[in-house]
């Protein structure tokens, strides 16, 4: 009885695979545009997440959210590539690659840095 079930089950997955992979081919011919990877991203919520715990608490130097004289300094003498560059590769051994947020997209970093840079008041 158990064995049936078994071949049942692996029967429904190579199925299931079958029709991903028909999918997938399907898609490949409209790539994807960036709004609709992106679509429900919400980047206060991934700030909250992955960033806060540091930028809120100002944790190992982190500057915080609040502070608008700090941001605006970074903005000025890094500029926004740069600190684009820190977030999604990590700085000076201290703050992780993406900010601890490993399932954001590089484009999807970028809104969160926008909604730092807003949030405190540096642009």
């Amino acid at each position: 009885m158990k064995a049936v079930q078994l071949v049942k089950s692996a029967i429904a997955m190579s199925g299931l695979t079958l029709a991903i992979v028909a999918a997938s081919s399907a898609s490949a011919e409209a790539p994807l545009t960036l709004a609709q990877v992106s679509d429900g991203f919400d980047p206060a919520a991934t700030y909250a997440r992955s960033c806060g715990a540091c930028h809120n608490s100002g944790a190992a130097g982190a500057p915080r959210l609040s502070d608008t004289e700090e941001w605006q300094a970074r903005l000025e003498e890094k500029g926004k590539d740069q600190l684009l560059t820190h977030l999604i590769e990590g700085y000076n051994n201290i703050m992780p690659a993406k900010g601890m947020c490993f399932t954001c997209t590089n484009e999807e970093l970028a809104v969160v840095l926008d909604y730092v840079l807003t949030e405190s008041g540096a642009e």
